[in-house]
């Protein structure tokens, strides 16, 4: 038997009926920034929600503005596309200003990170590993991504194991403000490998 359908016994006969279930809306205001406020509404009946988030239910436009012109507040059409509108009684500017600043923090916190690239020989010097070293720690402090190309020409590549003991040594001079996202492996005549920043640490 199906959930929405019963019988009902009445002189000695079962009679089928259905149960309807009334479907509840939940309605969340609109992402448009350019919302209907007071007199811009154009509906004639709204759904209205009072400052404090209390369902007051359908009421005529007028009824609505008298409602949010009592409390001090603004009428503002929350889900234009409900029926009827839905609208909230609220300080508007005050609303403008709390999503102007969300917006504001969730672009402040968006990690945009680039990658830079540091490049040596397999025969680099000491004097010029610190070179890169310093290069690299600096964009890991500046939160990008930091590309290791390790160059082979000709023979060289017969001492890959330098490479390696190079690549280790860049990882623990680093280690305090990046980790390893993608460890040393060779792409033709490049050893490469991929630092990333630690958010949580810092220089």
């Amino acid at each position: 038997m199906s959930p929405n359908f019963m019988c009902m016994q009445t002189g000695g006969f079962y009679h089928p009926f259905f149960i309807v279930q009334k479907k509840v809306e939940v309605h969340k205001i609109s992402n448009n920034n350019d919302l209907r406020v007071n007199e811009q509404i154009r509906a004639k009946e709204v759904r209205l929600i009072d400052n404090e988030g209390e369902q007051i239910g359908i009421q005529s436009l007028d009824d609505a503005l008298d409602k949010a012109e009592e409390r001090g507040f603004d009428l503002v059409e929350v889900a234009p596309q409900a029926n009827p509108p839905v609208c909230k009684i609220m300080d508007y500017g005050k609303y403008k200003y709390e999503q102007a600043k969300k917006r504001q923090k969730q672009k402040k916190n968006q990690n945009v990170m680039k990658v830079k690239e540091v490049q040596m020989g397999v025969k680099i010097q000491d004097h010029d590993f610190n070179v890169k070293l310093k290069q690299a720690r600096r964009f890991l402090n500046d939160k990008n991504k930091v590309k290791v190309r390790i160059r082979f020409r000709g023979r060289e590549m017969v001492h890959k194991n330098l490479g390696y003991d190079l690549m280790d040594r860049l990882k623990e001079e680093t280690d305090d403000i990046g980790k390893v996202e993608s460890g040393p492996k060779m792409e033709g005549h490049n050893m490469l490998m991929f630092l990333t920043p630690v958010s949580d640490k810092s220089n």
